[in-house]
This record gives C-alpha cells, structure tokens and sequence, in this order.
C-alpha cells in the first residue's frame, strides 16, 4: 500500500457510522489496518493554517539512511508524535516536519561493504557510479523507513519531508561554510587528526570510542651516536613504547628540563634503532618525570602531542603510514606491510639486533573508529577546521539570557556547559565521497585556495577540493535549514523557527544538539528550540545495552506485529523518567496490551448500552448521583494531572495517572455501579447514567488518544461522536465545576467499606454472592449518611442480608471484623460458614498440631539428638515446637468457640 501518497485507493473512509458490533477481544492487526492512510488522505497531520492559533513545531532528528529503524527509533518518535497529537488537539498550528539524514561515513562504509561482498572498492567503480549506488541505497531504505513510520503511526506531515543532501539543504551548508570561512572561523591546516584507516577518513574526537585492548610496553635501546660516550655506565638509553610501527618517524627524543637525573643528556643525539639515524635529546615540559624512565621518543606525525612538541622545537615531521595503515617508503625496509605486521617485523628485527630489552604485556585504553571499529591511527593531514572558541563562548553566554535552552532534564544543562568549556576545535572534512563536497578550490597554476557558494568563473583552471564535510556540519542546520533558511522571509522560517521542542537520546548531546545551538546562534541569532527533552537508552530485559553484536536487538516492527503499535507506544511512553534508560520486556508488553484489552472490552460495554444516543450530553449538575459527582471529578483531576505532566514531559507520570483512573475508578468501580441503573426501570436515570458513561468515555480516549490513537480512534468513531477524527478534536480541559472533594470522599469511604466486606468474604473462602448480616458500627455522622443514602451500591456490591448502620451496633460474639476509616464492620461467621463443617477441619487441624508438638517434644526429650546435633538443627527444632504450640492453642480456643456457637 502507498502510505505517502496524496490520495490511496481502496482505503477506507473516515465516515464510519457509530456501531456496537465489536469483536470480545482487541485486535490490533484489524483495529490498525488502513487507519494511517486514511488519515494521510484527509490531511489531517498539516498545520492547521490558522493564524490566529499559537504554532508549535518540532524537527524530526534525522535518522541515518543506514538501515532499518531500530527501538530507540520507536522510542524516541513516540515521545514526538505524544507531544505534536496533543498540541494539535489543543488548538495549536502544528508542525512535526520529517526527514532523513545522508549518515555521510556511516552509509558509505555500508555500500562499501555490500560492494566488497561483490569483490568491487568504490575505486573500481569511481566516484560517480559509487555515488550513484549510495543513492540508490538511500531510496531504497528511506522507503523502508517511511513505511515504519505509518507502522508506529507517527503524525508527520510528508509535504514538507527533507534530506540532509537536498538542494534547499545544500545551499545552506555551502553558505554556512563560506560565511564562517570569510569570518575567519573556518581555516584549512596540517595538524595530527583521528584517521578511521579502513574508510580512510578524517574523524573528529568524538567519533572515537575508547576500548581495552590487550598490548605491550616494548623497551628498545637507543644507542649514543658518540660511541665514546656513556650514561649511567651504558652506551645507550632505554625508551619504553606501545607502537614500535612508528618508531620510523622518530625525531627526537625528549626529558623534562627540570629533571635532575637527565640534565647532561640534553643536546645528545640517540641512533634511531632501524633506521641509522640521528635524532637529537630535547627538554620539554610536556614530559611527565615521574611516567615510566622519564624519556619518550617524539614522534610528530603520529602522535597529537609529539605533533605539538616538534612545532616548539622545529622538528621535522614524518609521516610513515599510508592512509590505509599500510607502512610507505618512509618506513624503509618495511614499506607495504600492514601496520601491525610492521609491528610483528621490526619487534623480531629489534629482538636479532639485540636492542630490544624487554616486553611488559599491558592492557590498554586504544580510539576505535565508531563506524568501521577498526583501531584508529593519530596522522598527520591537511584538513578543515571550525574555530570552536568563539562559537562556544557564544553558546555559552545565550544560556544566561531569556533565549537560553530548556533542558529536561535540567542536568544535562551541565554536560552541556562542560562540553562547550572544553572544545577543541572540530576538524570537518571527510575524505569520503558520499556527503557535501566542500565549498574550496585550488588553482591549477598558482595554488591560490577559492572558497564561495558559486564555482569559479573559470572552472577549467580550477580543481575544487575532492573532499566532503563532516555529517553533523549539515545536521547541525536542520531546525532552520529545514524551514527555508537562509531565506530569512520563508513562511515556515518565520512561522515556525525557532521550533519548540526536540527530542532526542543524551547519547548525541555532544554530536548533535550543542553544534545545533551553536550554528543556530550565529546564524540566525536565536535558539534552535525552546526545549531539548533527552531520553536513555533502550536496553534488554537484564540491562544490557541492546546491539547487534550481542543479538539482543528487537525489531519494533516484530514487536508491533504481535502486539501492535498502541501497545509498544504505550510501553515506551511509560518506560521511565525523562534522561534515564529503559528496559524492555515482553512482560511489560503482555501488560500494555492487556491494558488496551481493558480500555477495549469496557468501551463495548458502554457503546452497547447507549441506546440510540447521537452524541453525549451530560445532564443537569442537580440530577448527578453521587457515583456521577465523584467519576466526573476524578475525571477532571486526571485531567488537570495528565496536562500538567505533560507540559514537563514526564509521560510516566502521566501514563500512571491515566492507568489509575482508567483501570481503577471509571472499569472497576463507575461501569460496575452503571449496572444498577442500566438495567433498572427507572427511564430518566438510565438516560443520565448512559450519557455520564458516554462523555467520560469520549474524554478519556481523548486524553489517551497522543498515546495510542489507532485504538482511540477506532473506539471513539465506533460510539456517538461528533467530528471526523480524533487527531484533530479538543484535548480535553480543566472543568473547574466538576471538581467535588466531598463527592470523593464519599465515594472512597464506600469503596472502602466494600471493599473490605469483599476482603472478609476473601479469608473465609466464602462466595462474593452470598448474602451475609451485615454491621457497620460508626459514630461519624457523615459516614452513617453517606452509607444510608447509598444503600442501593452497597446492596449491589456487598450482598448484606440485613444491614445495620450506627454507633450502637453491637459486635456478634463470633464474627469477622474489618476496621475502616472510622467505622468497624462485622460480619457474623455463621453467616460465611458452615459451623459443623468448619468444627470438623479445626478438628483435623487439632490432631494434625498435636502430632506435632509430640513428635518435637519427644525428639528435644532425646538427651542424645541435644547432645550430638549441630546447634542450628537444635535451635531449628525448638522454633518449630513453639510455633506448633501456639496453632494448637490458636485452633483449640478457635474451636471452643464455634462449638459454643453452633
């Protein structure tokens, strides 16, 4: 089925009629089929386009054309579409705008590998037919993805869908980079970058994961050049390193200048083992005295912090790796190898030399790629940089004024903060070819570097920069890219930007949402959104983050299949609290759906007993019975709990309200008290009764309709309704007037009372059904009012034979007792069981503790069992004799009485 297009075919209509022919149990496959583009066709997810309603708009975060849709997806959109249904049916001009993001390295390293599997590199196909590939396989899987969304039921409005790589997008990007280049905030330099050698690209630090991988410390002699000369009695001095692969590039060796044990060596010069080359002792602070032997090796083109020691001390820089890790010529004799059989080479070399001293093995912390894991290598390369210092302090300084962003929750404000405090500058450039190309070309002739929007007049003198930016450089647009800028008069920039709230996991607080601040700040001079609501992670039922690796990842999709969308939705509503992780478990979804089977079955319950009604009409405040007065109040503060806990978007909470009132006060108490009325003789009364059920049905699935709207919908069009659909009617509101403690407190104390008889009846195994004498000893004046004048709930509920009420009710000799707030029950125990039944098991009970108590006294008596057994099994046997002893006196007493009874 075409979910995206304009109009389907064959769909059913929202014209259904209301009806009370409901299956007996909920069926999510039959209840969701066609419902989603239905909605699409009456185009019902659109901005309103009222003008005079406030907008509300939030940006889809971009999911990556990598795949499919996984359940942090699911979460994560859920909480969106929860948002947007509701602001929507509170009369704003919504926006939930969608898109995809190009993911550059991510999807590249993914066509790549397809292609690998055909024994075909990018390089044999050459950059347009490989990028023509990626495109494909950007069509093919943001089919995929869209066809998810319809899944999950995701309210988006597909007219204004954008991708990261779309024109619009495009010329956006390009003008951000020449406007941060023509103020000086972006520059092109040699330094040391993360280099991912297997998709041989540039990463920035935080596309580096840190992981345990086992090593060696290898200690090697560097001999004195002077070979008269000594230290310590040795012709050479000892340098410990983990990647003896890049000893090759070796310029110097470096001390701290103010360690005494070293000062003499200053101005020395060492032979670089396997090289035959002199390099000199330097003194630089950078060295740590107190770190192993006190000396290391400098090697600028290999390591960040050598890359800044050889700038202070003029050393030249070498690089010896290829960009696929391979070794190059400047690794001599090891030329071609693969860095790590290099490493296996010169370790066996160094060893035949007799320069190695020894290998300590170690396990150390080493920078994987994100992308590809392979282990990352620090290269020197010539790459675009963003200037982070300003940008930061910029973002920084916004937080203390009235455009600050909101986060929830509010300490990751702080991580934030540290993050901006602490920024290095962020290296852009990706020497892949799936992304923007950067905006630069060099001329042919001179060498000069041409940065614009526009190519050069002249292109056949140019060559522009075979390079494509960072992914985040273009994400970090999108709340304002997506809505027409840089045309600052586009109607969606103007209506719409800022937006007011994005939803995303804290995992990307760093990649995504601070670049997002930034770049919103400098160039449109506002905030992106109002709010950034940041959730966990999902993760396995024991806790275990969910990934691939571990096969303990769950399809979304296979989750809806089987319990369908409103079910899943609602779990990942109710999962936890805002910025904490989240377990799933087949469990909590067994009770999700068991939840929306509740919310089915009493919805047809309702709808079956309301007669001809066309729409529910509440009557007359002055005809409302007390069970009226007390559901429509709890009504109204569910109301005002669900409203409040949504505006600080803590959909647990909410969730836990609805639950409550939903399973609770309107299935297990107000239904059951209709009853009585329903199928009484009284006309007028039923007629009220049937339109309290009504419109409290009818608000309910309005308050759980941004939850779980394909069930919702379905129930709310099957029942007199007035309004084509759920998504767009009124979210309810505060109704001060309902509001009614006293009818509360009644209803509670009625509740209370029955359900303590149903807590009597429970303990003496005795039917619910069967009526019993039934006294309620109270001298509180409201109670005896509130029980007399409701007489009729408590016939209904609690069976009583005879029902006394008052302060001078006398307590039966032998009766079950309950104690309420303020009032004593009784129910006389003849009247819950049969005496001489009951005689004959406390009988059997009897004998069966006195066999017991004989057997323990008889074994304690045993001077012997004392003596040899171990004190615990003693001890053991002492409580169990007590114990018995005390039943037996407990049934004996127990049996006294009812004899004396019966």
């Amino acid at each position: 089925m075409d979910f995206f297009s304009a109009k389907g075919k064959d769909v059913p209509h929202m014209s259904e009629e209301p009806t009370t022919d409901m299956p007996t149990k909920y069926d999510p496959t039959a209840v969701e089929k066609g419902r989603y583009q239905t909605w699409l066709d009456e185009d019902l997810f659109k901005p309103s386009g009222d003008k005079k309603a406030k907008p509300y708009s939030i940006v889809i975060p971009p999911p990556n054309v990598t795949g499919k849709l996984h359940l942090g997806h699911a979460w994560d959109t859920t909480l969106q579409d929860i948002i947007i249904r509701q602001k929507r049916m509170q009369g704003f001009d919504t926006l939930w705008l969608p898109g995809m993001d190009h993911a550059g390295i991510a999807t590249q390293a993914k066509v790549e590998a397809k292609l690998r599997e055909q024994g075909i590199s990018r390089y044999d196909l050459g950059r347009e037919k490989f990028i023509k590939q990626v495109w494909d396989w950007k069509d093919e899987y943001a089919s995929i993805i869209k066809q998810q969304w319809a899944k999950m039921g995701l309210s988006l409005d597909y007219s204004r869908e954008r991708f990261t790589m779309d024109e619009g997008l495009s010329d956006a990007v390009k003008k951000v980079f020449v406007d941060l280049y023509n103020k000086g905030l972006i520059y092109r330099g040699e330094y040391i970058i993360n280099w991912d050698p297997q998709a041989r690209t540039a990463l920035s630090d935080i596309e580096v994961i840190h992981k345990d991988d086992k090593g060696a410390f290898y200690h090697v002699k560097y001999p004195f050049a002077d070979k008269n000369y000594t230290f310590n009695g040795k012709n050479y001095i000892e340098i410990a390193t983990t990647r003896p692969e890049t000893m090759m590039g070796d310029t110097a060796v470096a001390v701290n200048p103010s360690d005494e044990r070293y000062k003499e060596l200053v101005g020395q010069k060492v032979i670089l083992p396997l090289a035959d080359r002199e390099i000199p002792i330097i003194a630089d602070q950078y060295v740590d005295p107190e770190f192993g032997t006190g000396m290391v090796k400098i090697t600028p083109a290999h390591d960040p912090n050598d890359f800044q020691v050889g700038n202070r001390h003029n050393l030249k820089r070498i690089n010896t790796m290829n960009d696929d890790a391979s070794m190059n010529a400047n690794a001599g004799k090891y030329e071609g190898m693969d860095r790590f059989e290099a490493r296996k080479a010169m370790v066996k070399d160094l060893q035949d030399q007799g320069l190695m001293i020894k290998i300590d093995p170690i396990v150390h912390s080493v920078g994987h790629s994100e992308r590809t894991d392979v282990q990352v290598e620090a290269r020197l390369s010539t790459q675009w940089f963003v200037k982070m210092k300003p940008l930061a302090e910029q973002a920084l300084k916004n937080q203390e004024g009235d455009d600050a962003v909101n986060f929830v929750p509010k300490r990751f404000e702080d991580a934030f903060k540290q993050w901006m405090e602490n920024i290095h500058d962020w290296v852009i450039s990706r020497q892949l070819w799936w992304g923007h190309r950067i905006p630069a070309w060099y001329n042919k002739t001179t060498g000069e570097t041409y940065v614009g929007v526009d190519a050069p007049k002249d292109p056949e003198n140019w060559e522009q920069d075979p390079d494509v930016l960072d992914t985040w450089f273009s994400s970090a647009l999108w709340p304002f890219s997506t809505m027409g800028w840089p045309d600052e008069n586009a109607a969606d920039f103007k209506r719409y930007f800022p937006t007011n709230t994005l939803v995303t996991g804290y995992d990307i607080l760093p990649f995504w949402v601070s670049r997002m601040i930034f770049q919103s700040l400098e160039f449109t001079g506002r905030r992106p959104f109002k709010n950034v609501l940041l959730h966990g992670l999902i993760r396995d039922e024991h806790g275990v983050k969910m990934s691939k690796s571990l096969g303990n990842g769950i399809d979304p999709m296979d989750v809806i299949k089987k319990y369908g969308a409103d079910a899943l939705r609602w779990f990942l509503s109710n999962g936890s609290t805002a910025g904490q992780d989240v377990r799933f478990s087949y469990t909590k979804m067994d009770a999700a759906w068991n939840f929306i089977n509740k919310i089915w079955n009493a919805s047809r319950y309702v709808i079956m007993n309301l007669g001809d009604m066309t729409e529910p009409t509440l009557p007359a405040k002055s005809e409302w019975t007390l069970a009226d007065k007390w559901i429509l109040s709890r009504l109204n503060e569910t109301v005002k709990q669900v409203t409040t806990t949504f505006d600080k978007f803590d959909f647990g909470e909410a969730g836990r309200a609805l639950y409550n009132f939903i399973w609770n006060d309107f299935c297990d108490w107000y239904i059951e008290m209709s009853k009585e009325v329903l199928t009484g003789d009284d006309a007028h009364a039923k007629e009220n009764t049937q339109n309290v059920l009504a419109y409290v049905l009818d608000q309910i699935l309005r308050l759980l309709h941004p939850i779980m709207p394909f069930v919702t919908e379905k129930i709310w069009l099957s029942m007199p309704h007035v309004g084509k659909s759920l998504v767009v009617a009124a979210y309810p509101v505060d109704h001060p007037e309902f509001d009614d403690a006293s009818a509360e407190d009644d209803m509670a104390s009625l509740i209370e009372l029955i359900t303590a008889v149903r807590s009597i009846r429970a303990e003496a195994n005795a039917k619910m059904s069967s009526a019993v004498d039934l006294l309620i000893k109270t001298d509180n004046q409201r109670l005896q009012t509130v029980f007399k004048t409701n007489e009729d709930y408590i016939q209904r509920f609690a069976h009583p034979k005879t029902l006394s009420i008052g302060a001078d009710v006398v307590a039966p000799k032998l009766s079950m007792t309950q104690v309420i707030s303020d009032a004593e029950i009784y129910i006389p125990l003849a009247e819950l069981v049969d005496l001489n039944e009951e005689i004959q098991k406390l009988e059997k009970e009897q004998a069966k503790f006195e066999s017991e108590v004989t057997r323990a006294t008889k074994k304690l008596g045993n001077e012997r069992f004392v003596a040899n057994a171990p004190e615990d099994v003693v001890n053991s046997e002492k409580e169990k004799l007590a114990d018995n002893e005390n039943k037996l006196a407990a049934t004996k007493q127990r049996l006294a009485d009812i004899k004396a009874q019966a």
